[in-house]
């Protein structure tokens, strides 16, 4: 196994409670964003209107069980790491196509989330079968392709990160001094103290980069507190709210995208196993990205029944382990319980 010097906390090691609660903190702050954006996105463009709260509990809930799968690899399923489940920005567009085909055919927001859901539920088991033959693919999947792969995330999320900074998309103050000033003091924080000697500040690094932004922001009049009386007390699953419909034009379309996060999946999990201080090649890191990649499948037909939108591994979480220093999967425990409470009591 290659050891990484650098880690605090190794694959199995298990951190206090406290070590834990913080790191898995910071775990999910790095990720709640891109949990729940994809969400908002499609509920905005379809015009889901009042369905949207639901819709983002059900996709913080799924997140929480599918992260706790993956992290405690239960038989053939799950990578056994920390591997943060979160919505999938890949099948916006696919998923968007699906809602207007309905919605050209007179259907309305039950009829466009009963189709969309019926056709990610089965376009699931397109990465369930491949996740199996994932030995067979390895001419296609090679060390060049994941390479490719972990450098192409990286890169788009620099577009990502550049883009929040500057204000968000379709912010009126769209790159102004004032954001980008903001910005910086965020990143220079998280950077100064993941510098540190000191363990806890090290770990501390993106929490405390999080609370010192979120304390200018509120002085310079850029955050406010949301309305509470609007946000229902609780938000319960129920399998195939909205029904249950298939349609073979909106499923092929994402029947292709689960096809290409079976790659995106293979780079994350590489990228995760390089920062974890594990094997990436050998028989162990085979089968890592086997039940890694059939863990993203279950956990999107998961999230097919339980009325959200396709689930992947977050590449974002990857640097989170690398700037902290913590790769233990406990961590991934205390995570998934606290998006299945973001989940379950919406006001927080």
């Amino acid at each position: 196994m290659e050891q990484n010097s650098e880690l605090i906390y190794g694959l199995d090691d298990r951190p206090s409670v406290k070590a834990a609660s913080y790191a898995a903190l910071q775990h999910v702050l790095a990720s709640f964003v891109g949990i729940i954006t994809p969400t908002l996105i499609i509920g905005g463009v379809l015009g889901l209107g009042d369905h949207i709260p639901y819709l983002i509990s059900m996709a913080l809930m799924v997140s929480g069980v599918g992260t706790f799968i993956q992290a405690r690899k239960i038989g053939p399923v799950g990578a056994g790491m920390i591997c943060v489940q979160g919505t999938s920005f890949a099948f916006l567009g696919s998923v968007l196509g699906a809602g207007f085909l309905v919605k050209a055919n007179g259907g309305g927001p039950d009829e466009m989330l009963a189709t969309i859901f019926g056709v990610c539920f089965f376009g699931a088991f397109v990465e369930i079968v491949l996740s199996r033959f994932i030995e067979k693919l390895k001419v296609v999947i090679t060390p060049v392709v994941t390479g490719i792969v972990i450098t192409t995330i990286g890169i788009s999320l620099i577009k990502v990160g550049v883009t929040d900074i500057a204000g968000g998309v379709g912010a009126e103050d769209f790159g102004s001094g004032s954001n980008l000033m903001l910005g910086a003091i965020v990143l220079g924080t998280i950077v100064a103290l993941n510098l540190s000697n000191n363990n806890m500040v090290r770990l501390s690094s993106i929490l405390v980069g999080l609370v010192v932004g979120w304390g200018v922001a509120i002085l310079m009049g850029k955050a406010s507190m949301v309305s509470f009386a609007s946000q229902p007390l609780l938000s319960i699953p129920v399998p195939f709210k909205y029904g249950f419909a298939f349609d073979w034009q909106a499923f092929l379309p994402i029947a292709f995208i689960y096809l290409i996060t079976v790659i995106e999946t293979t780079g994350d999990l590489t990228a995760n196993s390089m920062f974890s201080g594990q094997p990436v090649k050998g028989p162990k890191y085979l089968n890592r990205l086997k039940a890694g990649v059939l863990g993203d499948g279950v956990n999107s037909l998961i999230a097919a029944v339980f009325n959200t939108f396709p689930n992947t591994t977050f590449s974002q979480n990857n640097g989170v382990i690398h700037f902290t220093g913590i790769a233990s999967r406990y961590i991934g425990y205390f995570i998934a319980a606290i998006l299945f409470l973001l989940g379950l009591f919406p006001i927080l």
